[in-house]
């Protein structure tokens, strides 16, 4: 049980800031505006560096095209206008727990001219939602020539990079023909296992479109994972389900494979052995961005993730709260919550209860991660995954049809928690009809 002492008037909620415009973070900047902003019982504040919103399992999309941002990104003005709360773009430079203040850091234009002067914001209740970012563990190069997909910034960047690099080997496949294209991707997750799927997507609908120079047998996609097995998180059937899929497209995947050091031509690997690549991609570790670590006392995990009780509020500080990605919780089994969008999803609802229940001058709750599967969309070709997770017994393999339809039904109970059921229905049907007015995939 959550310590009962924790409670706080309402007259002390007058300010409720969350940072950062993720899954949780604009669901539960949602839904306190739709209720305590709606009756003026708080004032609700959102946080972020950019203007708008993409839900993040969709960036690999992005970054092969197969996905438009600009059709699907959602504008936090437009939404806290709509739903009763206020937006404020700008990055979190500090934090001042004395005062309940946090400090957003000035903004430049692209000629570094100001824009925005630095700003403080009170709070009376804060919630951390900044979400994750990728870990490269230091690996020498890998900064400097992979390329990230933490967000829809560098996944339009690598949309561009992939575009630039596909028209150059198709104009040097018509003239010799023993050319290779390699791209490769460190990490099997999630992430690194549907991007390979894209990427061999893209290459087909690339073909269709005109650069069919470059034959299927001189693309070759590969990834590079350091553990034993492809989606490590996931249960080994679901693991193997995968592995063949990938097989099938002819993706090359190599496990148990360390990478030493990133330069600009491709890999060399613990072993000594070298992976060319023209284009590379690092998608291996999770951690919270780095200016979180010791952020103004409060405890963090060797990641930059800050620890928080089973209230999700932080340890030593119960007016902050924090969830998603850049939480760490360890569950009554010992295992931490693991980073996934559905975490982030029932964190955001649970802290919205919590909320509303310090209103009421009620206790807070503490929060149970309930695993409702996992499933992993491998472009058009498959989807395979599990359902129930640990609500039963024993979960349930799904794949073909029925595991991408709820694939898809992930997305549009994310647009169900921003905009509402019939809102929600016009987008599912404004996107079908995109489907068929639109290229296949975005080519510029």
């Amino acid at each position: 049980m959550a310590n009962p002492r924790t409670i706080f008037r309402i007259k002390l909620m007058k300010n409720i800031v969350i940072v950062g415009g993720g899954a949780g973070g604009l669901e539960l900047a949602t839904k306190l505006g739709n209720t305590l902003g709606k009756r003026n019982q708080a004032k609700i504040h959102l946080v972020d560096a950019n203007n708008t919103h993409l839900w993040k399992p969709l960036l690999h999309e992005v970054a092969t095209g197969s996905l438009d941002s600009g059709i699907d990104e959602l504008s936090y003005r437009a939404q806290a206008h709509n739903h009763h709360f206020s937006f404020h773009l700008g990055y979190m430079g500090n934090l001042d727990r004395d005062n309940k203040e946090i400090v957003l850091s000035p903004m430049m234009d692209e000629n570094q001219k100001p824009v925005l002067p630095e700003r403080r914001l009170n709070y009376d209740l804060l919630v951390m939602a900044v979400g994750s970012q990728t870990n490269d563990f230091g690996t020498p190069g890998a900064k400097e020539f992979c390329s990230f997909l933490d967000g829809r910034e560098q996944a339009d960047v690598f949309h561009q990079k992939l575009l630039n690099t596909y028209l150059k080997a198709n104009n040097t496949a018509s003239k010799e023909g023993n050319f290779k294209l390699n791209i490769a991707i460190v990490g099997a997750g999630a992430t690194g296992v549907e991007l390979a799927a894209e990427l061999h997507n893209t290459a087909s609908e690339l073909a269709a479109y005109g650069l069919d120079q470059l034959k299927k047998d001189q693309l070759k996609v590969t990834i590079i994972e350091a553990g034993e097995r492809i989606l490590p998180a996931l249960p080994e059937r679901i693991s193997s389900a995968a592995h063949r899929e990938l097989g099938k497209l002819g993706i090359d995947v190599k496990t148990e494979t360390f990478v030493q050091e990133v330069s600009e031509d491709g890999f060399k690997t613990k072993d000594g052995s070298f992976l060319p690549a023209e284009l590379k991609v690092w998608a291996a570790g999770v951690k919270a961005p780095d200016w979180m670590k010791d952020l103004a006392g409060l405890e963090c995990n060797r990641v930059s993730q800050l620890v928080v009780k089973p209230s999700l509020q932080t340890t030593l500080d119960d007016s902050i709260f924090a969830i998603g990605d850049c939480s760490f919780m360890l569950q009554k089994d010992g295992k931490p919550v693991p980073p996934r969008a559905q975490a982030a999803h029932q964190q955001a609802s649970h802290v919205y209860k919590n909320i509303v229940r310090l209103s009421d001058n009620k206790s807070v709750l503490d929060y149970v991660y309930k695993d409702m599967g996992s499933l992993v969309n491998l472009s058009r070709y498959s989807t395979v995954g599990s359902l129930m997770g640990n609500l039963t017994s024993g979960s349930m393999m799904v794949e073909g049809r029925l595991a991408r339809l709820v694939y898809v039904s992930l997305y549009r109970l994310h647009q169900v928690a921003l905009h509402g059921y019939f809102k929600t229905g016009l987008m599912t049907l404004s996107g079908r009809i995109n489907k068929v007015i639109r290229p296949r995939l975005k080519l510029h």
